[in-house]
């Protein structure tokens, strides 16, 4: 067993870099669509898929996102939204292995079917449970509310990146039942039933090794960081290190 420390950006990059493995992926990419919704971590699952089709050239991570969680002094909107909305791109869709710039998920979703694959990040995790949710600022639900349609209606596949630092304790069924309620205030929480990918399925898919975290936090730069122990055989061990030492002085998410 080894232990490896990544931070939150090094996480992404890794969770990226695993989502261009995934089979469902590839299978979409080779006949199908895929929406990569906008979102930060998304933004690093875009940039490696794109990259893994020879299609990156005109993909930027900034402002590739809709709410987003900023730290006091930065103006949003209460839904989480930047005031400065200028630049955003859209989602990334690519149909067939092309990617079909500007198109969102409003203006697929009538056409996805069964095969086909979201990626949609979340917000919070009870990992235990098997549990994701969504932070919905939009009055009318947003991407998400779009995204279940095709989920529940067709059977497209729900695929749901993001870190581990997202990580709740409470069943998020329960908190959203109580931040949903008439009375409360802040955006709303919306549980969804998808397949959950973190670093820890994230390191299984590229290696083969098994990961738990055993321990997390940091300062400088570390703030929101995991240790993870990983377990395997030397050749799993050897290639998760290889992996982790290619990606772990990702920069810090600008944008």
């Amino acid at each position: 067993m080894e232990q490896f420390l990544i931070t939150p950006a090094a996480g992404k990059r890794l969770i990226a870099k695993a989502l261009v493995k995934h089979p469902a992926v590839n299978e979409s990419l080779a006949s199908g669509t895929i929406v990569i919704i906008a979102g930060t971590t998304n933004g690093y699952v875009a940039e490696e898929i794109l990259s893994s089709i020879g299609q990156a050239e005109n993909f930027s991570r900034k402002r590739f996102f809709g709410g987003v969680v900023l730290p006091p002094g930065i103006p949003v909107t209460s839904s989480g939204r930047i005031k400065d909305e200028t630049g955003f791109p859209g989602d990334v869709v690519i149909k067939d292995g092309i990617w079909k710039q500007g198109e969102t998920i409003f203006n697929v979703v009538d056409d996805l079917r069964e095969g086909d694959v979201i990626l949609k990040g979340f917000n919070a995790l009870n990992l235990p449970k098997g549990q994701a949710g969504i932070y919905i600022g939009d009055l009318h639900g947003g991407t998400t509310v779009a995204s279940i349609q095709a989920v529940v209606g067709r059977r497209v596949r729900l695929i749901l990146p993001g870190g581990l630092e997202k990580r709740v304790y409470a069943d998020l069924n329960d908190l959203a039942r109580r931040v949903n309620a008439p009375g409360s205030h802040g955006p709303r929480l919306l549980p969804l039933a998808g397949e959950i990918v973190t670093e820890i399925e994230a390191i299984s898919l590229l290696t083969g090794a098994s990961a738990e975290q055993v321990a997390g936090g940091g300062v400088s730069g570390a703030e929101g960081a995991i240790w993870l122990a990983v377990d395997g055989n030397d050749e799993q061990i050897e290639s998760t290190k290889k992996l982790l030492n290619s990606i772990i002085r990702e920069p810090n998410f600008e944008f």
